[in-house]
C-alpha cells in the first residue's frame, strides 16, 4: 500500500493538471466551436474535421506514449505533452487560413497522446500498484469538473477578449500550472514505481502478444463505439441543445452540467462499489449512455428530458472514465500496462475522432435526429461487446 502522504503528493496535483490540460485543450473546442464558426467563416463539417485529425493523431501516438511511461519515462512524456499544448494553443490563437487551423490542431494531437488520461492512468497504474484504482478514481472526480471550468470560462471570455485571446488564456494556463504539477507528481510517482511497479517487456512484440487475445478485440469494440456515441454528443452539443430549443445561456448552462454529472457518478460508484461488481457497473456505462441518447430524441416534445439527457450522459461517461483503465487491467492484466493501454487507447480514440466528423455528416444527412439515434445505436453496440469481452476472458487474459 502506498503511503497516504506521499498519495496525496502525487494524485492532488495530478487530479488538478489534468482538470486544467482537459478544459484548456481538449472542451476548448466545442466550447469555442460556435465563435469560430461565426467568425472565420468556415462550416462546422470543416472545423470539425480538424477534431478528427487530432484524435486520430492522438489514438496513433497513444501507444508510443505508453511505451515509453512503461520504461520510466513518465514525466518526460507527460510533461512534454503539457509543454506541447500550450505552445499549440498560442499558435492557433493566431491562425486566419484553414490549413493553419488544420496544422494547430493536429500538433495537439500529438500532445493528447501524452498529456490526457491515458498517459496519466498509466503513470497511475505503473507506480501505485493496488491502489491505482483509488488514485485514478480521486484524480477523475476531480478533472470532471473540466468540462464545467471550459464551458463558461470560453463564454465570459470570448465576450470579453475574443475567442484568440481566450485561447492565449488557456496556453498560459497549462504552462504556468499544469506542467509543473505534472512534472513533480511524476518524479514522486517514479520513486514509487520502484516499489510497485512490474517489469515491462524487453521488447515491443512481447507486449504486442494481447492483439492476439478476442477479449483484446470485444474490448476495444465497445471501447470505441462509447468514444464514438460520446463524442459525436459532445463535440455538437452546443448546435444540438439549440436544435432541441434552447437558448444559448441555457444550452451553455447544460453542457457545463455534464462535468458535475461525471462527477456525481463516480462518487455514485464509490458508494456501490462494495455491494456490486466492476462488471456490472462497466455494463451500466452503456445503459446510462442508452438512456440519454432516448432523453435527448425526446427533448423536442418534452424539454424537462434535458435533464435527463444531461445526468446520464455525464454519469455514463464519468463512471466509464475510471472504469475503462479497472477493466483493461481487469481483463487483460497489468504487466505492460502502458502498452495494452495504449492499443486500447488507439481503437478508442479513434471511435471519438470519427464522432466529430460522422456527426456533421449525420446531421447534414438527417439532422440531429438521426445523430441521436446513431449515438443510442453505438451504447447498444458497446453493450453487447463488453458483455461478449468478459466472456471470453481467461484466467491468462487478465494474469
Amino acid at each position: 500500500m502506498t503511503d497516504l502522504h506521499q498519495f496525496r503528493r502525487i494524485v492532488w496535483p495530478l487530479a488538478v493538471a489534468e482538470t486544467i490540460v482537459w478544459a484548456a485543450i481538449y472542451y476548448s473546442f466545442p466550447a469555442l466551436l460556435p465563435a469560430w464558426e461565426s467568425d472565420l467563416g468556415w462550416s462546422k463539417t470543416e472545423l470539425t474535421g480538424a477534431f478528427t485529425s487530432t484524435l486520430v493523431v492522438s489514438a496513433l501516438f497513444a501507444p508510443v506514449a505508453g511505451r515509453l511511461i512503461d520504461h520510466g519515462y513518465g514525466r518526460h512524456t507527460f510533461a512534454g505533452g503539457a509543454v506541447l499544448g500550450a505552445v499549440m494553443l498560442l499558435l492557433l490563437s493566431q491562425v486566419t487560413e484553414i490549413w493553419q487551423f488544420y496544422a494547430m490542431w493536429i500538433g495537439l494531437g500529438f500532445a493528447m497522446s501524452s498529456a490526457l488520461y491515458e498517459s496519466c492512468f498509466s503513470v497511475l497504474t505503473h507506480s501505485m500498484g493496488p491502489d491505482a484504482k483509488r488514485a485514478i478514481t480521486l484524480v477523475t472526480l476531480v478533472a470532471g469538473f473540466a468540462g464545467t471550468i471550459s464551458f463558461p470560462s470560453a463564454h465570459f471570455l470570448t465576450d470579453l477578449v475574443g475567442w484568440r485571446g481566450t485561447v492565449l488564456v488557456f496556453a498560459a494556463a497549462v504552462m504556468t500550472l499544469a506542467v509543473p504539477l505534472i512534472w513533480n507528481s511524476c518524479r514522486l510517482a517514479e520513486r514509487q514505481a520502484e516499489t510497485h511497479a512490474l517489469a515491462a517487456s524487453k521488447n515491443a512484440a512481447q507486449a504486442l502478444i494481447v492483439v492476439r487475445s478476442a477479449t483484446f478485440w470485444l474490448l476495444a469494440l465497445a471501447f470505441a463505439v462509447l468514444a464514438f456515441n460520446h463524442g459525436m454528443v459532445i463535440t455538437h452539443i452546443l448546435p444540438m441543445l439549440d436544435d432541441r430549443g434552447l437558448q444559448l445561456e441555457t444550452a451553455v448552462l447544460a453542457a457545463s452540467m455534464i462535468g458535475p454529472m461525471q462527477v456525481t457518478g463516480r462518487l455514485a460508484m464509490m458508494a456501490a462499489e462494495r455491494y456490486v461488481s466492476t462488471r456490472f457497473i462497466a455494463l451500466g456505462c452503456y445503459v446510462a449512455l442508452g438512456i440519454s441518447a432516448c432523453s435527448l430524441l425526446g427533448a423536442t416534445a418534452a424539454p424537462g428530458l434535458i435533464v435527463g439527457f444531461v445526468i446520464f450522459q455525464g454519469a455514463g461517461m464519468g463512471v466509464f472514465s475510471i472504469m475503462r483503465p479497472v477493466v483493461t487491467a481487469e481483463l487483460l492484466g497489468r504487466r505492460n500496462f502502458g502498452v495494452v493501454s495504449g492499443l486500447t487507447a488507439v481503437v478508442y480514440v479513434g471511435g471519438a475522432a470519427v464522432a466529430p466528423m460522422a456527426a456533421a455528416l449525420l446531421w447534414k444527412t438527417g439532422g440531429y435526429d438521426l445523430v441521436i439515434l446513431v449515438a443510442l445505436a453505438a451504447a447498444v453496440i458497446g453493450l453487447l461487446a463488453l458483455t461478449a469481452a468478459w466472456r471470453s476472458a481467461s484466467p491468462n487474459d487478465s494474469g
